[in-house]
């Protein structure tokens, strides 16, 4: 681990646009260059993200993650590693009323797509938004990452509305590939959240605007 950032270049055609649209347009064709991840088959890409994860939370009792799908680097080796270890962890579910909930994992048979679009979700009762004031990190998707923390997701709010009710002090990792450290300030609006660090398959790091940066 370290607290510096290496960012590579932003893809072509990107460098100057304040564009979220355009920016999750390149974002998601570079993506889909790279080979899905099997549900059950995992390569050594994702036993490196899980341990840099792993490494990341080291100590910490209770993590919010998310099941990876399609090409988004793979987090299905460390949910079952936490699981494994005793950990207790909330990933996003779609609750009643169309509401942003939480839900328990349990284990990897548990996980179904209970939602047209959705990623699997864990079954059993789901928790209230505000269940993740309980946990100490959380591990979030994101397109991109800048080196000021600012992150580019998928355009549908889910997390710029759930970081708000975490609990002073949870830290808060992105997963993103290497590739997708933008060394130029991607573009924001008021109501984005910043993250504290970034999980890729070859590193993690606190970024340097983090107070758990500072504090190091």
């Amino acid at each position: 681990m370290n607290s510096q950032a290496r960012p590579l270049p932003a893809p072509a055609g990107l460098e100057t646009s304040h564009d979220k649209d355009q920016w999750r347009r390149v974002l998601r064709q570079q993506r889909r260059k790279r080979h899905p991840h099997p549900d059950t088959c995992h390569g050594p890409a994702c036993e490196a993200l899980m341990e840099h994860a792993l490494q990341a939370v080291e100590g910490m009792g209770t993590i919010a993650a998310y099941v990876s799908v399609g090409n988004e680097p793979c987090t299905r080796r460390l949910l079952e590693r936490l699981e494994a270890e005793g950990r207790d962890v909330l990933l996003p579910v779609l609750g009643p009323h169309l509401s942003r909930s939480w839900g328990r994992f349990t284990g990897v048979a548990d996980l179904a797509e209970r939602a047209p679009g959705r990623p699997p979700e864990p079954g059993g009762e789901p928790l209230p938004a505000e269940a993740v004031s309980d946990v100490d990190a959380l591990l979030i998707p994101a397109l991109a990452i800048d080196r000021a923390g600012n992150r580019l997701g998928q355009g549908g709010g889910w997390y710029d509305r759930a970081l708000p009710l975490r609990r002073e002090g949870a830290l808060v990792l992105a997963v993103v590939y290497d590739d997708e450290l933008i060394p130029s300030t991607l573009p924001t609006e008021p109501h984005d959240q910043r993250v504290d660090a970034v999980i890729t398959p070859e590193q993690w790091f606190l970024l340097e605007r983090s107070v758990f940066a500072s504090g190091s």
